[in-house]
């Protein structure tokens, strides 16, 4: 009866995951977790019903701050003496932050720093001792928390006290009342998703040939090793042509099939949530974090129809350098982990399912809004003056 039928499933075969992306998870940490709501539609929440709560009241709390920066030093012992002589709350600090001069010299604030868990980079797994976090600075401060969470991210209160703010809705001033709601399970909550980035590398080692008198031959054959890296990105991973004066030409693959060569400075992968950020400077869309999406934004493509697109959160896009490609090109993710990459490489990117809970000021719809307003003046021009009722010519 429907001929084409057979025709479209010989040319597509039967997907084996959904275009919407993986499920997030809801729980966040130790102890937070999302509000379950039974009047779902297409099994998506909607964005203005979702709402944090606790499973057992937190004890713990990370606190992100900016480093070395001075503004920023009276906020930070106000809000950690709040926490901890107050709110009783068991605080982790990133060693460096407590290793500031600024800091580390004063002797009143020492008292109450004693009382701190610290933890370095890269080196301590706190994922499961943090119940919620605390950003002071700007929109990077988020970024960095969203990297230090490989897998579940516990909620995020991020505080405007940076330049941009987008990321950041709450305002120092009120902070104590602001987080005795959040601490009761009183706040709405937006779950920014975040990319899960695979880098392959290939790498090509000569294999010095013996005679059978013990010379080493150096014109040995190659022999390659592999060696793959994971990242969570919640912005963007950008691939670029680093500091070569040639165009970058990279080969972009979707679900396993070749879509197109990008031929320009570079190529911009991103979340809804970075769709506000490096993407939009290039001119993309920007796209609300609670829509299912990832963003392809070339970066000066030298091809006057190459515009923007979005395509399905539940879609797999591979990245490698073209055959045709005369030189290399580098990527970073969240603009961090700033690496090369050469032929035989590869980037595998899907999206993850730890998204980043970020608590709201309002809520998630109300919130986006106002950033838009506020940080980069949307839409905002000279209004038309109103005809009068004696209007000369």
């Amino acid at each position: 009866m429907f001929p084409f039928l057979k025709l479209y499933c010989c040319l597509f075969p039967r997907r084996t995951q959904s275009l919407h992306g993986p499920s997030p998870v809801t729980t966040f940490g130790p102890k937070a977790c999302m509000l379950q709501n039974p009047h779902t539609v297409m099994h998506i929440q909607d964005p203005a019903s979702q709402r944090l709560t606790w499973n057992k009241p937190p004890k713990s709390v990370l606190v992100i701050k900016k480093i070395r920066d001075a503004g920023l030093l009276q906020p930070f012992k106000e809000l950690c003496m709040f926490l901890t002589e107050v709110k009783n709350l068991i605080v982790y600090v990133e060693k460096k932050v407590l290793d500031d001069p600024a800091i580390s010299d004063d002797e009143n604030f020492t008292v109450v720093s004693k009382k701190f868990c610290t933890f370095r980079e890269d080196l301590d797994d706190i994922s499961n001792r943090v119940d919620f976090i605390i950003c002071l600075g700007g929109d990077g401060t988020l970024l960095y928390a969203s990297s230090l969470f490989q897998e579940s991210v516990p909620p995020v209160m991020a505080f405007h006290l940076g330049s941009l703010g987008f990321l950041t809705p709450f305002k120092f001033d009120t902070y104590q009342s602001q987080l005795t709601q959040i601490i009761e399970g009183n706040a709405a909550i937006i779950l920014r998703s975040r990319l899960k980035v695979c880098v392959l590398k290939e790498n090509w080692e000569k294999m010095a040939r013996v005679e059978e008198k013990g010379i080493i031959l150096t014109n040995g054959d190659l022999e390659s090793s592999r060696n793959t890296m994971q990242y969570q990105v919640l912005n963007e991973v950008v691939v670029d042509r680093g500091p070569s004066s040639y165009l970058s030409n990279v080969d972009l693959f979707l679900d396993g099939h070749l879509i197109t060569t990008v031929q320009g400075d570079g190529l911009i992968v991103s979340t809804p949530t970075g769709s506000t950020a490096y993407a939009v400077a290039a001119g993309a869309s920007m796209i609300h974090p609670n829509v299912p999406a990832i963003m392809i934004t070339p970066i000066c493509p030298h091809s006057l129809s190459f515009r923007p697109i979005v395509v399905p959160a539940g879609v797999q896009l591979k990245i490698m350098l073209s055959c045709e490609a005369r030189n290399t090109a580098w990527v970073s993710f969240d603009g961090r982990k700033r690496q090369e990459i050469c032929h035989g490489d590869s980037i595998t990117i899907t999206t993850s399912c730890f998204p980043v809970p970020s608590i709201c000021f309002r809520d998630p719809v109300n919130d986006w809004f106002e950033s838009l307003a506020q940080c980069l003046h949307w839409n905002v021009r000279k209004k038309d003056d109103t005809f009068g009722k004696e209007r000369r010519f």
